[in-house]
């Protein structure tokens, strides 16, 4: 696709196509949403949601939705126990089919996310970007990217973000779907869910300088 077909399919057509799949994907998958919604509910309790702040477009912080994973499970001084500790075998599961994800349809729907596009992080993150990394937020933050079908949790964070301003640098229709093709076989065979060294992914601490 030519520059001047990215910028058209980015303006006209992404946005769109966005509202139109995650609409179709909410009806069409309503049961299965309201299933796992009183799995998580007997399985871990409530709130069945978890909800966070996360940086969007142009860095504007939006509520992101996910099924819980996790217990609140704390120490004798109140601080949550390790993921490790408080991700359950439905958690993994969950996670590793990314049926944790759902929810997010329905930020897509509002528009705060779209289906392809680089990861929602942390708030906290954002001073710790350089300008390289900062880029990722020219665009709206996606259910998957190019960095999850590049390895998911299993790349380093530097990796990660220059997948990110990858995308960034061309987004089009076919890379799009493309991505969304391998996202599927990637949740099929449940590969590069977690990092070597953490339960889920280690924080970014900032990239570190030569």
């Amino acid at each position: 696709m030519r520059p001047s077909q990215g910028r058209i399919y980015k303006r006209f057509i992404k946005r769109p196509m966005d509202f139109i799949l995650s609409l179709t994907a909410i009806i069409v998958l309503s049961p299965v949403l309201f299933i796992v919604a009183i799995l998580v509910r007997l399985k871990l309790g409530s709130p069945v949601l978890f909800k966070q702040q996360r940086p969007g477009l142009n860095e504007k912080v939006f509520m992101m939705y996910k099924f819980r994973t996790m217990t609140d499970e704390k120490d004798e001084n109140g601080n949550f126990l390790p993921d490790s500790v408080r991700l359950t075998k439905f958690g993994k599961f969950l996670r590793s089919t990314s049926l944790d994800e759902l929810p997010g349809l329905f930020n897509i729907l509002k528009g705060d996310m779209t289906i392809i596009g680089p990861r929602p992080l942390l708030v906290q993150y954002l001073p710790l970007y350089n300008y390289h990394q900062k880029r990722r937020h020219e665009v709206r933050p996606g259910l998957s990217g190019l960095a999850q079908v590049s390895g998911r949790n299993a790349i380093c964070w530097e990796e990660k973000f220059n997948k990110d301003v990858e995308y960034v640098d061309n987004v089009s229709f076919i890379g799009d779907w493309k991505i969304i093709l391998l996202t599927l076989k990637k949740v099929f065979v449940r590969e590069g869910i977690n990092s070597e060294t953490a339960a889920t992914m280690e924080f970014f601490r900032g990239t570190k300088k030569e």
